[in-house]
């Protein structure tokens, strides 16, 4: 795809690859297991209060620089303020992405595992163990070294060849069909016996449970999840065309991202506590708990085959988006390559996601911080850089960009009253900055 030329073809297909980009895994798999380390409804209702108060107006600003821009991340900084320090902010995007994308890809690579397993049957068995098994793939770094690399190819070879004509239109069949194949396991999953102590776990807040760590990881959930902060969306819509309302996409976007995060508890939570599974297992929980579900169901092996193969396919549209932001910044000059640059990109990443790959096995005793390599790339991307990335945004936004340029791209193709322009502008002025300096000043135990 080149990055000034090409447009989305519709605006269906502009938020469904853009809802593909921000669902993934931050909404199917790291939601349920962050949600269960951190108290259940609480935590929920955070992370809803977040995602419109602070993520739709991120989500917003960002499609705002990129469709005005009209230029990948770096660029757009550098057009919209010349000769200036702010193209940092796209720099730190794709430095962002490629440490995001290094362990991303490596959760990939299990769900590909999965999925590989899960069509001849492999997974689903009597009396199996689930936990074990999943211990055994990510414990063998021959298998998550393959995972990986197969995940990274797959995603190379797609940004070769563009997205427009391959994941916009998949993202047309394949994101509704997810959200059936959800719907189907959450009405399996509240008929299991003991069902609702887990619904309870997951709907009923306990504040008691939140803590300033719990604040800000539900800060970041909103962020990962709708993969503001890197630019990624910046990215995204500069190829968009002035036909389409911004704050309409946007809205769009968050609203199926918190409908799928729900979902995903009420898929996950139920089955943990009728199983008698631990709601804080970690990032495992997905993995042990879905083949848990589907061994329950009618013809368990094939509703499980196509959930993965969907899973996988929403993990991958999200991570084409990581490494779309990489290859568009190392070709917006058209001086090289994209087929190159997406290639050396791909196996710097996976050199990159090596260790994130073996943190459960070889380098299981390896610490950064207490953390293995995999949970500390993590914390970085979640905790750090991603709300870093939001605040210098938010900066952007209310002190330096252009007011002309922003209210024209806000008020493009809609009939929003006047008013919102300027509640978006004051939001991203003052509160998302101020919320998130507090959050994490909060979470150091400063305030």
């Amino acid at each position: 795809m080149n990055s000034e030329r090409d447009q989305w073809s519709s605006r269906l297909g502009f938020i469904l690859s853009s809802t593909g980009a921000a669902i993934g895994l931050g909404a199917i798999w790291k939601f349920p297991y962050m949600t269960g380390m951190n108290g259940g409804g609480a935590f929920f209702l955070l992370f809803i209060a977040f995602t419109v108060i602070i993520g739709l107006p991120l989500l917003i600003s960002e499609f705002i620089i990129g469709r005005g821009a009209q230029k990948e991340a770096i660029s757009a900084f550098k057009k919209l303020a010349p000769e200036s320090g702010w193209s940092i902010i796209g720099r730190l995007g794709v430095f962002g992405s490629f440490v995001l994308m290094s362990f991303y890809s490596v959760v990939g690579g299990w769900v590909l595992i999965y999925s590989a397993l899960s069509i001849p049957g492999l997974i689903i068995k009597d009396n199996a163990n689930y936990e074990q098994l999943f211990g055994m793939i990510t414990g063998n770094p021959l298998i998550t070294i393959l995972g990986l690399g197969l995940f990274l190819i797959i995603n190379i070879v797609v940004i070769t060849f563009g997205i427009k004509g391959g994941i916009e239109k998949a993202s047309k069949i394949l994101m509704p069909l997810l959200f059936i194949f959800f719907i189907v396991l959450v009405i399996r999953s509240v008929t299991f016996e003991g069902a609702s102590e887990g619904l309870r776990f997951f709907l009923q807040p306990d504040f008691s449970k939140i803590t300033g760590e719990s604040v800000l990881y539900a800060l970041g959930q909103s962020f990962f999840s709708l993969a503001v902060g890197f630019s990624v969306m910046v990215t995204y819509s500069s190829y968009l065309g002035k036909d389409v309302s911004l704050p309409f996409s946007a809205g769009s976007v968050s609203i199926m991202n918190i409908f799928v995060s729900l979902l995903a508890g009420l898929a996950i939570f139920p089955v943990v506590f009728s199983f008698g599974l631990e709601p804080t297992a970690g990032p495992g929980l997905l993995f042990m708990v879905l083949p848990e579900a589907f061994a329950q169901m009618p013809f368990g092996e094939i509703f499980l085959g196509l959930f993965l193969l969907l899973f996988l396919f929403a993990i991958l549209t999200s991570s084409f988006s990581m490494l779309e932001i990489i290859t568009s910044a190392f070709t917006a000059n058209k001086q090289r390559s994209r087929k190159k640059v997406a290639w050396i990109a791909g196996l710097i990443v996976f050199i990159a996601g090596i260790p994130a790959a073996l943190s459960s096995s070889t380098l299981a005793n390896f610490k950064i911080f207490n953390l293995t390599v995999f949970d500390a790339s993590d914390f970085l991307v979640s905790n750090i850089l991603l709300p870093g990335g939001c605040l210098l945004i938010a900066l952007f936004i209310g002190f330096k960009m252009d007011k002309t340029l922003m209210r024209r791209e806000f008020n493009a193709s809609n009939n929003l009253s006047p008013n919102m322009y300027q509640l978006w502008f004051q939001i991203m002025r003052w509160l998302v900055p101020i919320t998130i300096v507090i959050v994490f000043l909060g979470s150091l135990g400063i305030l």
